[in-house]
């Protein structure tokens, strides 16, 4: 035994040990969806329930949380956004949650790069949106943030644990002008092909 764990070292700093990461409890997930005219990007940890009651003793009702574990969760929209109603320019917003037994608070934060929601300043709050908690048909092991496109102008962020999942819809802010601007790149592919085609 002790020959096997030699050689696997010995295998492991010759590969370099730059390539590997210490496994973590709650690893870490990026997700990207594209989105109108551009993309939205979410960061966050992935914590397991392990065997634990989650929502009203692991995670708190009425307290906020950082929608995950770890650094607080990151949410990145490239373009101005409606987000459940309420208008958010582009940029990097910590999202955070109140969650309570029927409905949670889903809370968009300046603060984006704070451990956990120790820092968390509600003065920097930029939306806040609560939205219905629906009971799921099955049992979510490990915390999910999903962007699911609804439609080439909007998607829904889901966020899923436990037996509780909680959607937020995200929209194109002022569609009106990205429907201009769609109609222009669509001019400007037309003159393209038919300059390919001389």
């Amino acid at each position: 035994m002790k020959k096997i764990i030699l050689l696997l070292v010995l295998s492991f700093s010759t590969m370099g040990f730059a390539q590997f990461n210490v496994p973590t409890a709650s690893p870490r997930q990026t997700v990207e969806q594209e989105f109108s005219l551009s993309k939205i990007t979410v960061d966050y940890g992935r914590p397991g329930m392990k065997g634990r009651k989650v929502f009203g003793e692991l995670v708190p009702y009425g307290k906020v949380w950082r929608a995950g574990a770890n650094s607080a969760t990151r949410i990145t929209f490239n373009q101005n956004v409606n987000f459940g109603g309420k208008e958010v320019m582009a940029g990097t917003y910590g999202l955070f949650v109140i969650p309570m037994e029927k409905e949670w608070k889903i809370i968009l934060n300046k603060d984006a790069q704070q451990w956990g929601a120790y820092a968390y300043d509600e003065k920097l709050n930029i939306a806040e949106v609560t939205v219905p908690v629906q009971k799921t048909a099955e049992k979510q092991e490990w915390f999910q943030i999903a962007l699911n496109p609804v439609d080439v102008h909007s998607l829904d962020l889901v966020l899923s644990w436990d037996w509780a999942k909680a959607t937020v819809s995200i929209k194109e802010a002022k569609p009106e002008v990205v429907g201009k601007i769609i109609e222009k790149l669509n001019e400007i592919k037309q003159i393209e092909k038919d300059a390919a085609k001389k």
